[in-house]
C-alpha cells in the first residue's frame, strides 16, 4: 500500500479540545512515523464510510471513495481480550465519562465507579461505542491518555487512537457505520507491499 502523509489539521478541534489537550497530564509520545495518519491505497472491498481495524498491523482504516483510505495507528487489545468481527457504531461521545466494568476493576483496579471525561480519562477525547445488533459489545474505538502504546497490543480489548486522530475520525464517521475488526492472523496487508514511508 502506497502511503502519503495526510495534511495534519486541528480544524476539527473545538475550543474545549484545544484547552484540554494543551495541558495533558501525560507526556506527548513520539509515535513512530508509520503510525501517524496517512492517506493510503486501499484495495479491499469495504464500502466508503466503513471502518476496518487490522489488529495484526495495528492500523485502523477509514475507507474513502476511489480506492483510498485514511490509515491511523492504533493500540489494540491483548490477544485473549481483543474483539473481532463485524459491529456498528451504536453511540458516539465527546470527552466521554468512563465506567470501568467489574472485570476491569478486578484486573486493573481499583478505579472509582465513574471517571469524568477529560485529558486524564482513559477514553480520551472521543469514543465510538461498538454494537452488535442492539447490544453494546462493551468494546470501543477511543482516544487515549497513553499515546506511547500506539502500535502495540496492550489494551483491555478496546481500540485506542491518538486523541488528534480520534477527533479526526469522529468527525468523519456516521452513527450506524459498519466496523470490521479482523482477528489476529488476518491482516489487511497480506500480500500487499510493506509501507515504505
Amino acid at each position: 500500500m502506497q502511503a502519503t502523509l495526510s495534511p495534519s489539521t486541528d480544524a476539527s478541534m473545538t475550543p474545549r479540545d484545544r484547552q484540554l489537550l494543551a495541558h495533558t497530564p501525560y507526556a506527548q509520545a513520539n509515535v513512530p512515523e508509520q503510525y501517524l495518519r496517512h492517506i493510503v491505497d486501499y484495495s479491499r472491498k469495504e464500502q466508503p464510510g466503513t471502518i476496518l481495524v487490522d489488529t495484526d498491523s495495528r492500523y485502523l482504516y477509514y475507507v474513502l471513495p476511489q480506492g483510498k483510505a485514511i490509515r491511523y495507528g492504533v493500540a489494540v487489545g491483548e490477544e485473549a481480550m481483543a474483539f473481532s468481527g463485524v459491529a456498528r457504531v451504536g453511540r458516539m461521545a465527546e470527552w466521554p465519562d468512563w465506567i470501568p466494568t467489574p472485570e476491569i476493576q478486578a484486573r486493573l483496579g481499583p478505579y472509582p465507579p465513574r471517571v469524568s471525561g477529560g485529558p486524564a480519562n482513559p477514553l480520551g477525547a472521543r469514543a465510538l461505542y461498538l454494537y452488535a445488533g442492539n447490544k453494546d459489545t462493551l468494546y470501543r474505538i477511543h482516544g487515549t491518555n497513553q499515546p506511547e502504546y500506539i502500535g502495540q497490543a496492550i489494551s483491555s480489548g478496546c481500540i485506542r487512537m491518538r486523541n488528534e486522530d480520534v477527533i479526526d475520525l469522529f468527525d468523519r464517521v456516521k452513527l450506524g457505520s459498519t466496523v470490521v475488526v479482523l482477528p489476529p492472523g488476518h491482516s489487511a496487508q497480506a500480500g500487499a507491499a510493506n509501507w515504505r514511508g
